[in-house]
This record gives structure tokens, sequence and C-alpha cells, in this order.
């Protein structure tokens, strides 16, 4: 299922495909999203999602939204999940971005190449096409956001990373049978340990 924009995205070329995988760590995406703090003004947030299961892997906060910081999240899960930041470790993971300049950049490609992941652009002024973590920056805005006001980084951090943990170990996923996101990880786990024995 892909999120739609209210009346159209205004893309001439619209994403009817589909964004769903079938096991982890195919395809995972990143996005930016901004956010305010008494003390340091607009901030961002920078999470990166698997489109298996919708699982959160890593997220980064920061005042700045440059090529270096939209960057850690990505690194961080990939020594999360794949156990180094090794030349072709990722064995061609396919990231999901939009075209925005930093995701463009000489640092973001050499960095993500180095580890073999294959990047895979949005169209343009098509969020549908980037459809997990838009729908997640959406369920984060009216979660904490919307209804919170930060003091500062350190405060507003506090809050994201507790509903993160929140949304990987309860939010219950639609299309998931009543499942949560580490649960559908832990199911698919076993079930490929049983095929295995």
């Amino acid at each position: 299922m892909l999120l739609r924009a209210p009346g159209g995205s205004g893309s001439a070329r619209l994403h009817d495909g589909r964004i769903i995988e079938d096991e982890p760590n195919k395809t995972w995406a990143t996005d930016g999203k901004k956010f305010f703090t008494q003390k340091e003004g607009w901030c961002w947030f920078f999470g990166v999602i698997d489109h298996f299961n919708d699982e959160i892997l890593n997220w980064h906060i920061s005042k700045s939204g440059d090529r270096f910081e939209v960057m850690r999240p990505v690194a961080d899960a990939v020594i999360s999940i794949f156990g180094s930041f090794v030349a072709k470790i990722t064995q061609g993971l396919r990231l999901r971005t939009d075209c925005g300049s930093q995701y463009k950049s000489d640092y973001f490609r050499k960095e993500t190449s180095y580890v073999d992941i294959e990047k895979s652009y949005t169209f343009a002024r098509s969020p549908e096409s980037n459809g997990i973590i838009e729908r997640f920056h959406r369920t984060l805005q009216e979660q904490v956001f919307a209804v919170n006001q930060f003091a500062n980084l350190d405060e507003a951090h506090r809050a994201i990373g507790k509903f993160i943990k929140d949304y990987n170990d309860l939010w219950i996923l639609h299309r998931s049978g009543g499942k949560n996101p580490k649960e559908m990880r832990m199911e698919y786990e076993n079930n490929k340990l049983k095929k295995c024995a």
C-alpha cells in the first residue's frame, strides 16, 4: 500500500509500484523531518526504516541537515544490522531516499557505495514513492512533535528515543496481522531457522 498525497502529489510521474519487502534488509529508506526546540530553533530528525517491517533501525537528530548528518543514522544502522562498516558488507541493500542535495552529494554516494548500498531515488514531487518513511514521519509528528514543546535537543532526544523504542516494540502495523515491527522480524527469523533445520 502506498501513501498517497491528498489531491495528488504534483508529480508528472506517479509511483504505483510495490515498495513493501517480503524479507528484512532488502530495502531501507531514510529521510529527514524538521522539528523545533526553544534553544536551537529548527532541527532535524533522520531515521532509517526497513521496508519489510517498518522497524526504525537507527535514527539521529541534529541542528544541521547536511550530508554528514544524513549519513550518520545510515552508517549506524549498517553497523547495527551487519556488524561493521566495511567494504561490500551490505551485499547490495537498496536505500530509498528523495533527491535532496544531501543524498546526491559525493560524500553520501561514496560512503553508501563503499558498503555496497544501491541508491534508489524517489520520483520528484512524489512522496508516495518514499511512503514507508513518510508514513512513519506522520506518526512521529502526531505522537511526538505535535504534543511536545522541547526546550532543547537533549529533551527532544529523550522523547523521540522513548517513542521509537515503544514503536518498534509495541506499535501494531495494519499490514502485519496484529504484530509489531520487532515481532515481525522475530517471526521471520524463526521461520528461517525452521526451514534450515
